[in-house]
């Protein structure tokens, strides 16, 4: 079964920077986009940026120019550079990985655990 391992964050003042990191494990043959959403409490869950197999990227308005997410396809890991963070950006950071084949099987839309980033003075 291919679980979604993350690591990074934690906490850092406005104008910082921090970098998440998450690797798929398992025998994978293909995933088609890895990502990042985050979620505060009582709030839905926002989609930050994605990157597909391509290497076609989508950011959130919010953090266009100032976060950059990278995948290495060898080793099924997606990253998100966050720089010039904002207290605004404190939230629980997902990693999600859609349309992941395996040999034995097909998962439509898969989930790490969460991250907590947290930036405040």
């Amino acid at each position: 079964q291919v679980q979604l391992a993350e690591s990074g964050g934690g906490f850092v003042t406005p104008g910082g920077s921090l970098k998440l990191s998450c690797a798929a494990s398992g025998i994978i043959l293909k995933i088609n986009s890895m990502g990042w959403y985050r979620q505060g409490p009582g709030k839905q869950r926002d989609l930050v940026a994605t990157i597909t197999d391509s290497g076609r990227t989508t950011y959130a308005h919010s953090v266009k120019d100032r976060f950059t997410i990278s995948r290495d396809g060898a080793t099924n890991t997606v990253s998100l550079q966050m720089d010039s963070l904002k207290p605004e950006d404190t939230n629980v950071y997902y990693c999600n990985a859609q349309g992941v084949r395996t040999p034995r099987d097909y998962t439509s839309d898969l989930w790490g655990q969460g991250s907590q980033v947290t930036v405040s003075p």
